[in-house]
């Protein structure tokens, strides 16, 4: 009998640890795992240190291309951009392969789960950390206050990826550990949650001045600002009855006003287009002042520092071709918000519930806190790739047994894959109090 055969497509910033995690499964079970990307020198680096796996370049544009790959394999996991995960989905449903994604659930996805059940496949969709861990251990939690008899009153739920405190060393305490483009435009569709049985929408001007912070312990106070549609999840958790219902990204408190002033000076446009030649980074911010009309003296003196370190006074020219505002305000940070060697970065959730409890109304706060090794090996690399290499195992080793088209919130995947989680040391730490 053939061993099983894993296909990973995509070879970028996350992929690091999910490909260690795929090679100890060759050593140790005998499994075939392959590695394709657009860019086969990507591939060969990231493989490197593995040996036994194998590097293939593809064109995903290429029907034939993907399909003679996807043939070999019989369980596909995809860290490509949500754009192409229709397609390859499409394709595993056709050949009859398990999927994995760690990307938000495709809405062209939901007519097909009747045919992949039928045909007794299991889609994984929303398999990494946000969306992926933060389903499995807010579920977890919700089931065990249920099963004692609870009723849960808020939720919020919040995570981000940052900065390791001991390599921030930029006044927006951010670098890049994902893909740079999701942050340059992230919350560019509003949000929408609710809260105090309010429902609320924010629109992309707003959504950065949402002044909810937290306090992580050992951290300090972060700030928050709302996920996109919270509202979709609440039917998901089974949560109708409660009052809050919120799902939100963590930043430090300045970055989010940076980048409301960034939003506020047209940095983050996508329609409009930029003439580069001749342009230095002074320049690009002077355009973009007198286009919002406002002056340099407008800008808030705290602001300043974090403005500087993007090139505000900066006459070197811009090294990008022309295009969006977004574009070249992209280009620009991949340069000053790289991890540099040696640099760790940093993942932060936590969830907060409060709960009736016979008499007792109690708080549940759950805390996550995992730091990346170094600039390759990322907290951000572990835990979006160690949950979707952990349930393809259990899925190819038949403990999971889920089939359809599903997210991570039945207790038949989520139990399997924490327990594993937490034995490679990806564990939240909880407190609970009572309220008066």
């Amino acid at each position: 009998m053939a061993h099983p055969h894993l296909l990973l497509l995509g070879a970028g910033k996350s992929a690091a640890t999910l490909i260690g995690y795929l090679h100890a499964l060759v050593a140790s079970e005998h499994w075939q795992v392959t590695v394709a990307d657009r860019d086969l020198s990507v591939v060969e680096e990231k493989i490197a240190p593995y040996p036994g796996l194998t590097a293939r370049t593809i064109d995903l544009e290429n029907q034939d291309e993907r399909i003679q790959l996807i043939s070999e394999a019989g369980l596909v996991i995809s860290l490509l951009p949500p754009s192409l995960q229709l397609t390859v989905a499409k394709d595993c449903l056709a050949l009859g392969k398990h999927f994995l994604s760690a990307s938000y659930t495709d809405p062209g996805l939901l007519p097909l789960a009747e045919e992949i059940k039928a045909k007794n496949l299991l889609f994984l969709m929303e398999m990494g950390l946000d969306p992926g861990i933060d389903h499995m251990s807010a579920m977890e939690l919700i089931h065990r206050i249920r099963e004692a008899g609870g009723t849960i009153h808020s939720f919020a739920s919040h995570c981000g990826g940052l900065v390791a405190p001991a390599s921030d060393d930029n006044p927006w305490h951010y670098k890049f550990s994902w893909n740079p483009r999701n942050v340059i435009l992230a919350g560019k569709a509003g949000a929408v949650f609710k809260q105090n049985n309010q429902i609320t929408r924010l629109s992309y001007e707003q959504l950065f001045s949402f002044d909810q912070p937290v306090h992580i312990a050992g951290i300090g106070e972060l700030a928050t600002y709302p996920n996109r549609d919270s509202l979709a999840y609440i039917p998901i958790y089974g949560l109708e009855s409660a009052d809050t219902f919120v799902r939100t990204t963590l930043r430090y408190p300045i970055f989010c006003r940076g980048w409301q002033l960034l939003i506020q000076l047209g940095c983050t446009r996508e329609d409009n287009h930029i003439s580069t030649e001749g342009l230095s980074h002074r320049d690009f911010f002077q355009l973009l002042l007198e286009q919002a009309g406002m002056r340099r003296e407008d800008i808030p003196s705290a602001l300043l520092p974090l403005m500087i370190s993007i090139g505000w006074n900066d006459d070197t020219p811009l090294a990008c071709p022309a295009g969006c505002a977004a574009n070249i305000l992209q280009s620009i940070l991949e340069k000053r918000w790289a991890l540099l060697p040696g640099d760790r970065d940093m993942i932060v959730m936590l969830h907060e519930l409060t709960y009736q409890q016979g008499t007792k109304k109690m708080q549940l706060h759950a805390q996550l806190v995992v730091e990346g090794d170094d600039q390759l090996h990322t907290a951000m690399a572990k835990t979006v790739g160690l949950p979707l290499g952990i349930a393809a195992a259990l899925i190819m080793k038949g403990v999971i047994k889920s089939r359809g088209l599903q997210i991570p919130i039945e207790p038949d995947i989520y139990e399997p894959v924490l327990a594993e989680l937490k034995a490679k040391g990806i564990r939240f730490q909880e407190q609970l109090q009572e309220l008066h």
